[in-house]
């Protein structure tokens, strides 16, 4: 199956997918190694992991396809990509979809953003009008529908900008337009959550950002709201980040840090997949 057909059999299943959030082709195969179905390249964290910049529209459309090219490469299981605004008008749209399709995305996610885009969980957004935001998805549906094997996810800022109903709006426009799945960003409240599966139809993505202004919900409990998909955009980025302060601390206090032995790293990025591959041809 192509990834876009992997995604499509996932989200026929029953239950909630949850989603650990990948920076790169090393973070995407732990995430598969742990067994989880499907993962996102996060724009945040690849724009802190690739540049060592914030997610403010600093990152561009060649560097995210190019990590997005070597994630996919890495693992089987279906990719959805940080597309952030389709990086133009909708003929810009239209093309960023066929090179995410092309990279090995299963899907991609466009926003209504204004440029430079910002994180959703941080201030300073703007939102671009409703025609704009709905040409942008409709631009990218037909990239899907005139070839592009991949789904599209719909993604509404709104919220923070105008209010609740206005992403509300914007939010069933996008599935009457044809998008795949639909992500309001930053509901405040478990009624604003609730309401937005109970009114929107299709699939619907939570997004579990700790400290976050969307409050955080276990997996039981996202299913039991209506989501079908439950994505943790910073948990690896920030569980990274503190593994590498604690032994940067340790090594410059004298010691030495504690973790996984040589023989396990060589394992997991590959070493022995390799060496049985090199056998064939000796």
């Amino acid at each position: 199956m192509t990834p876009r057909q992997k995604l499509e059999k996932l989200l026929k299943e029953p239950g909630l997918l949850v989603m650990p959030c990948c920076y790169d082709a090393l973070s995407a195969a732990l995430i598969e190694q742990a067994g989880f179905k499907l993962t996102f390249m996060s724009g945040f964290a690849v724009s802190a992991a690739h540049l060592g910049l914030p997610d403010t529209g600093l990152i561009s459309f060649g560097e995210m396809v190019q990590q997005g090219r070597a994630i996919c490469n890495r693992v089987s299981i279906p990719v959805i990509g940080d597309a952030d605004t389709g990086y133009g008008n909708a003929l810009n749209v239209k093309r960023t979809i066929s090179s995410y399709a092309s990279a090995g995305f299963a899907c991609a996610m466009i926003e209504d953003q204004l440029m430079p885009k910002r994180c959703g969980h941080t201030r300073g957004k703007q939102v671009v009008d409703r025609d704009e935001a709905f040409s942008r998805i409709r631009a990218a549906v037909d990239a899907r529908d005139e070839g592009a094997d991949i789904l599209i996810m719909a993604r509404t800022d709104a919220r923070a900008t105008d209010g609740l109903e206005e992403a509300l709006y914007r939010s069933r426009t996008f599935a009457d337009l044809g998008a795949d799945v639909i992500f309001l960003e930053a509901p405040q409240s478990i009624d604003e959550m609730k309401r937005f599966c109970r009114d929107i139809p299709g699939h619907k993505m939570a997004n579990m950002l700790q400290h976050g202004k969307t409050p955080l919900l276990s997996p039981p409990e996202l299913e039991e709201t209506g989501f079908k998909i439950a994505a943790y955009p910073l948990t690896l980025l920030s569980s990274a980040v503190t593994a590498i302060q604690q032994a940067l601390a340790q090594l410059k206090a004298g010691s030495y840090p504690d973790h996984i032995n040589f023989a396990e790293l060589k394992n997991i990025v590959g070493f022995n997949d390799y060496y049985r591959e090199e056998k064939r041809y000796r």
